[in-house]
């Protein structure tokens, strides 16, 4: 044989042995555990939408540079939805039929999530931490959905509370015509009844297309004390600017969907002074553990500030691997659904949840803040 012939023989072997190896070194590695998520990456709630995913994003990073869940790492499968509800649908169908995902999380949006229930239930997948809390997703209770944030009649309420002890009762509401504005209404109706209240005005704006410039001047001719306005993202920053632009002078309060640096930054020098409603304690609250952690895990990772929004993809996260923690192997949907089911007085950090299949609240935590001249939510 030829010096030749023998180095490639050689190499050959050398080849054959480094496949086999790899081949060795794979069939021992874990299978990750898979996460579809939707959400509108792109479109009117982009903003938002990018600071959640992040404050998710340190967590499951966290626990996977731990070993991920009994040496199975997190992945979460992320499709751009645009914020349409039939890109929802037709993300979850891949995610779930195609890409066998395990649960989905975090999707947003009240339609996008409603619509969804009849496939989880058709495939018994569970979803956890949809950034909605409208009615309809609670009562009666979805079996295959697991809230963390309290629902938007509640912040709606509480706000409107908080207006009336402040002695203003000049009140009206501007909301998105879809089940999103419909839920949040229906909680601004149930605070005016219960204050033998009536709603200085009730507007509604298109979803697709939000036109303010015949609704803004309309608003201004009733001299508001307080404007509710209930919708997401660009919509609620062009609405309110097209107040101000029109003249109204009325203290704003809109709802913690919109809990975000990038809401803040659109809305400029306007944010000043606007009340957002919240569904957890201050991102600044350094008392609270789950705080402590969230601001741990983002100065590890390189993320200089972080947001209430940023808390509540944190939050959202810790649930889900909580669930998955608890599951029975192998991990499974059927496992985890059960998993959360069973999971009472579960410390997220100084926050308490706890689910049964007859309950899928999770938190009832709302409070004020108020948008600050340097662009923070102020509690």
């Amino acid at each position: 044989m030829s010096p030749w012939k023998r180095i490639g023989v050689a190499c050959a072997a050398a080849a054959a042995a480094l496949l086999v190896m790899g081949g060795s070194a794979h069939a021992q590695a874990q299978p990750p555990i898979l996460i579809g998520q939707s959400v509108g990456i792109t479109g009117s709630a982009a903003a938002t939408v990018k600071e959640s995913m992040l404050g998710a994003s340190l967590y499951f990073k966290q626990v996977n540079a731990q070993g991920g869940i009994g040496g199975r790492p997190i992945e979460v499968i992320e499709m751009d939805d645009k914020f349409d509800p039939k890109l929802t649908m037709e993300n979850a169908r891949v995610l779930i039929e195609e890409k066998h995902v395990t649960a989905l999380f975090m999707p947003r949006g009240t339609p996008h999530t409603r619509d969804l229930i009849p496939l989880l239930d058709q495939h018994g997948v569970p979803l956890v931490g949809p950034s909605t809390g409208a009615m309809v997703l609670h009562d009666p209770v979805p079996k295959n959905i697991f809230h963390i944030r309290a629902p938007y009649q509640r912040e709606v309420e509480m706000a409107i509370d908080h207006m009336f002890r402040q002695g203003t009762n000049r009140i009206g509401v501007l909301h998105v015509d879809d089940a999103f504005g419909e839920d949040g209404l229906q909680g601004a109706l149930k605070a005016f009844k219960a204050r033998e209240m009536e709603a200085l005005f009730i507007e509604k704006y298109d979803r697709a297309k939000p036109d303010f410039s015949t609704i803004a001047p309309r608003i201004m001719a009733k001299s508001p004390q307080t404007v509710i306005v209930i919708g997401t993202g660009q919509a609620v920053v062009d609405g309110i600017l097209a107040l101000r632009k029109a003249g109204v002078g009325a203290q704003l309060v809109t709802l913690s969907n919109n809990a975000s640096s990038g809401f803040v930054k659109a809305l400029g020098h306007n944010s000043r002074g606007v009340i957002v409603t919240q569904v957890f304690p201050s991102e600044r609250s350094v008392a609270i553990p789950l705080m402590r952690e969230l601001s741990r895990a983002a100065k590890a990772q390189g993320v200089a500030q972080v947001s209430p929004a940023m808390v509540e993809g944190f939050a959202n996260a810790k649930v889900l691997v909580e669930g998955l923690r608890r599951s029975a192997t192998p991990i499974n949907r059927a496992q985890l659904r059960a998993a959360l089911n069973g999971m009472t007085k579960y410390d997220l950090g100084g926050l308490e949840i706890s689910y049964s299949p007859e309950d899928h609240t999770g938190l009832d935590f709302a409070e004020l803040s108020i948008i600050s001249s340097d662009g923070r939510f102020q509690r």
